[in-house]
């Protein structure tokens, strides 16, 4: 635990010194241990849909400079297809329960209201995240760190977690513009964390969990379950 004792300034300026001289170095002297809540994932026993630890990911920081383009990729491709509306405040009381690494695969599902036979269907692909209707889109730069879902019968599911730079406010602009433009009836939460709920009358719906995770990114649980 003592990893997690040191100054912020000062890692953040060790990563990026690790990462100019080589990611792969970078990844294996500079991983993340347990401090970091989303290391459980890892844990496949835990894990709501298997994770396989590939090779060396590409290691983003959360620096000034990164978060800036970060906001300003999010912005220009909103502004591509059209005005961006105001951000609504929180709804009052909870958007459901908290969501975390270590979230059970029937509690994914019951978020989204797919039956409990989906989970049998429950695939890991990263490929998934590509696959991804307009209206629950990740957006520019996302690093995702894990991807699912299935394609059967009243389970076509996405669940996506990823990493960005960009603040949490502007990830949730981002979510909620997007399934506002798809036709979906969005409520925005502060609790248990910043949430964009989004659902239609038959049935397409799309749940977003948004917190701040380690190294001063934002890290994002997309749900999405096709209509």
């Amino acid at each position: 635990m003592a990893a997690a004792c040191s100054d912020p300034a000062e890692e953040v300026a060790n990563d990026a010194a690790l990462i100019a001289s080589d990611p792969v170095i970078a990844r294996a002297l500079h991983d993340p241990l347990m401090s970091d809540p989303d290391l459980a994932s890892r844990n496949e026993a835990n894990a709501a849909i298997g994770f396989v630890d590939s090779g060396a990911l590409p290691v983003i920081t959360a620096s000034p400079e990164a978060t800036s383009k970060a906001r300003e990729a999010l912005r220009l491709d909103l502004l591509e297809r059209g005005s961006i509306p105001e951000l609504p405040p929180p709804a009052r009381g909870a958007g459901g329960k908290e969501m975390g690494p270590l979230t059970s695969a029937a509690d994914l599902l019951a978020a989204v209201g797919a039956p409990a036979v989906c989970e049998r269907q429950l695939v890991e692909d990263f490929a998934l995240a590509a696959d991804l209707p307009q209206v629950a889109a990740i957006p520019p730069s996302a690093m995702v760190m894990q991807a699912g879902g299935a394609d059967g019968d009243k389970c076509g599911l996405r669940i996506i977690r990823y990493h960005s730079v960009a603040p949490r406010e502007d990830v949730l602009q981002y979510h909620y513009t997007e399934a506002l433009r798809g036709g979906l009836r969005v409520l925005r939460y502060a609790e248990p964390e910043d949430i964009i709920a989004a659902a239609d009358a038959g049935g397409e719906t799309l749940l977003v969990h948004i917190r701040t995770a380690a190294n001063g990114l934002t890290g994002v649980l997309l749900i999405y379950r096709a209509p």
